[in-house]
């Protein structure tokens, strides 16, 4: 699976592509193409295919114009790629009422949602976040969540962290899963079905017995060796019990 990077593009063309900021006037007729439309054919076709199937060729093929006319609008890959992650996070819904839990709960399930709508962002490496408007916007809102609780600034941004960082890594076990039954085939319960007959038979339970009671357990309750839904609702709710501890903690004027 190919992996892309963030920032690795011209900052200022970058920023300037993410903000709206217009180039140079063009004298002539008005040009076939925007900016945005580029934008979301790129979008459609990451979507669909991957970042690997991705190349300015094949935008030009998608919008039927000459691939040379798409760098008069972007200058390249790195550039199109960090304004298709900002155009990508616009829609950010933000956190309802009723309590900082079901604030934070809001905000990890648009994140789980935003990775299965867009599968080809769990493929860039974000160390160097494109700081667009939408991506600023959806980083206001999480914070929102938070807002009000007694918390530091720098503990505020480190629970948005993790909560997204839980959301992103269950989402990539969830989209390889469903990768992988796209790709061979084979459903997780065709898939256990037809391996833990033939384990039976080969495993010894003494010699491992904690897993073999355990990973039962969890092959007949899922039907599968994994179930990302169940790990990311778990996770989610024993991580908000730990943010619930360090709320009080500040409450109580704990340092």
């Amino acid at each position: 699976m190919t992996t892309e990077y963030s920032g690795a593009g011209d900052p200022k063309r970058t920023l300037d592509l993410m903000w709206g900021v217009p180039d140079r006037p063009r004298r002539g007729p008005k040009p076939r193409l925007t900016v945005e439309r580029i934008v979301q054919a790129a979008v459609e076709i990451a979507d669909a295919e991957g970042l690997e199937a991705l190349s300015m060729r094949r935008i030009a093929d998608e919008l039927g114009v000459a691939p040379m006319s798409i760098y008069t609008y972007v200058p390249g890959k790195s550039e199109l790629i960090d304004v298709m992650m900002d155009r990508a996070l616009a829609g950010f819904t933000p956190p309802p009422g009723g309590g900082w839990r079901t604030a934070l709960e809001h905000v990890a399930r648009e994140n789980w949602r935003l990775y299965h709508r867009h599968p080809w962002l769990l493929q860039v490496s974000a160390t160097r976040p494109p700081l667009g408007p939408n991506m600023l916007e959806k980083y206001e809102r999480e914070l929102g969540a938070v807002e009000g609780l007694g918390l530091t600034d720098l503990e505020m941004d480190s629970v948005v962290a993790l909560v997204n960082g839980f959301a992103e890594s269950s989402a990539r076990v969830s989209v390889d899963a469903a990768q992988a039954e796209r790709r061979t085939g084979l459903s997780d319960k065709e898939w256990w079905e037809a391996t833990s007959p033939v384990l039976a038979k080969l495993i010894d339970a003494t010699r491992y017995p904690l897993g073999s009671r355990v990973g039962s357990a969890s092959g007949e309750a899922h039907n599968s060796a994994v179930a990302p839904g169940h790990v990311f609702e778990f996770g989610l709710q024993r991580i908000l019990d730990g943010i619930e501890v360090l709320v009080r903690e500040r409450a109580n004027g704990g340092v």
